[in-house]
């Protein structure tokens, strides 16, 4: 049975208060291929109900039951991941193979690394004669996006589950499918009703009365800077904790003793995965003015490999970006990079000329791009690369800086004790030095209007908790 136009609430699958309904759209053919329903106040009042209730159980288990719980949505995950890989796949375009590797493995990979964090993580310590606990924050709202919606799922629903937090989810109205099988797995794996909860809808009608409900404890929330602003204000009569992670311009310096060819061909490579719709992508890239134009060749060369298609197409690597929103606003960026005077290496206006239906955007990269233009400034979320020449590694730290984002910095470098100095400086929540493997483990978070708090392993786990500090708890002597 579908569970498409309902939702999940206190353990069960439950029909919305007022029907209300949107379409799902495949951004590969603009087809509309399944319907959700849309919530409302009436809705998000009783998840939160039912959240409520199970936190006067949920939030006093024993670390081993909650673990307990965190393996069994594991093996769940498992057993349905070629599910999770085609909903992610129709209803945000990524190419079939990477959904199943990179969509659904990261979530997996998320739940996996907070079941070995809660193994041993230490919820309370003796300091002198008292003792200082670490407890459930309480209910939890939690509110992702569609670009990488399992990583964010996972991210949140896993250390919400190891705090002892109960939780509503509502997930992007745009990308929904897989977070309703993720509440199948959550049913399957025997979760204690009430603990999580699934309520579709959007920003308006369910992101708000989450946001300001008085018995949400904390919000979660990942997506634009624009929208997690209208988070924080809805929370802020309430005074509950908001935890944000939000949108990026992150620079990619390449310092003048890099592989250039190298360095280049892996920066495209980075700025264009997953079409360009990440928070962290290394969208601006800074090299030498004396190896500019070598480096724009480069670029070329890597952005002509990407083939464009349909995300169902074997021989696709860029699949669509997710919406005819998206679409035009990458447009619009793109035709600004031309009208301020950029160089156009690769790419361009419109869709790639075999291509006439879907929300297909050209592998762009614009070089000669300077610090005021609109590309260099704004995020694309799109395939869209800005090559900016340096006269010296301190003018790019100075304008990869001067931003209002912060979550991401990108350093090539031979001299790895360059790379650390400059590392230092960089005002972001994370930096990347040569292009390192991926770690579940490191705290991901940003500074700035990249917003606040930290996901992943330990780091995400803390921002589910409060601090008790207990005075005499031991005797005095």
């Amino acid at each position: 049975m579908s569970h498409d136009l309902q939702f999940y609430i206190d353990g069960a699958w439950v029909d919305p208060v007022v029907p209300s309904t949107l379409d799902v759209i495949d951004p590969s053919n603009e087809d509309a291929f399944a319907r959700i329903s849309l919530g409302s106040r009436a809705d998000v009042d009783k998840a939160v109900a039912a959240a409520k209730r199970a936190f006067n159980t949920y939030g006093f288990t024993a670390v081993e039951e909650r673990l307990d719980i965190l393996n069994r949505v594991i093996e769940v995950y498992k057993k349905r991941s070629k599910d999770l890989a085609i909903a992610v796949s129709r209803e945000m375009g990524a190419p079939r193979q990477m959904a199943l590797d990179s969509q659904v493995g990261i979530g997996l990979a998320h739940l996996a690394k907070m079941a070995e964090t809660l193994k041993n993580f230490q919820f309370r310590h003796v300091k002198g004669n008292h003792l200082v606990v670490k407890e459930p924050i309480g209910v939890v709202g939690l509110i992702t996006p569609w670009n990488w919606p399992l990583n964010q799922i996972t991210c949140k629903v896993g250390p919400a589950l190891a705090a002892g937090c109960t939780m509503v989810l509502k997930p992007s109205e745009i990308a929904p499918l897989d977070a309703i099988i993720f509440a199948e797995i959550i049913d399957e794996a025997g979760v204690p009703k009430g603990v999580f909860n699934l309520v579709n809808g959007d920003g308006p009608g369910v992101g708000q009365a989450l946001s300001s409900h008085p018995d949400i404890d904390m919000m979660s929330f990942t997506g634009s800077t624009r929208a997690g602003i209208l988070v924080a204000k809805a929370a802020a009569d309430t005074v509950k904790r908001v935890h944000q992670e939000l949108g990026g311009k992150s620079a990619n310096i390449l310092f003048p003793d890099v592989d250039l060819a190298t360095a280049v061909s892996k920066g495209v490579a980075g700025c264009f995965s997953n079409s360009g719709q990440s928070c962290n992508a290394p969208t601006r890239m800074f090299v030498p003015r004396d190896r500019h134009d070598e480096a724009a060749g480069y670029a070329r060369t890597a952005a002509e490999k990407f083939t464009v298609g349909p995300a169902d197409s074997a021989n696709t690597k860029l699949g669509p970006v997710v919406s005819q929103v998206q679409y035009d606003k990458i447009q619009d960026l793109i035709q600004s990079g031309i009208d301020e005077g950029a160089t156009l290496v690769a790419g361009g206006p419109g869709r790639p000329a075999e291509l006439n239906r879907g929300y297909y955007v050209r592998p762009t990269v614009f070089a000669d791009v300077t610090h005021d233009m609109r590309i260099a400034r704004e995020e694309v979320f799109g395939p869209v690369l800005a090559i900016l020449p340096y006269d010296t590694v301190e003018q790019a730290v100075e304008q990869a800086n001067d931003t209002v984002y912060g979550l991401a910095s990108y350093i090539q470098a031979k001299d790895l004790q360059k790379a650390r100095e400059v590392a230092a400086r960089m005002r972001s929540g994370n930096v990347y030095i040569n292009y390192p493997q991926w770690d579940a483990g490191l705290p991901f978070g940003g500074y700035k209007q990249s917003g606040n708090g930290r996901e992943y392993a330990e780091y995400g786990l803390e921002d589910f908790l409060e601090i008790k500090g207990i005075a005499g708890y031991e005797a005095a002597e």
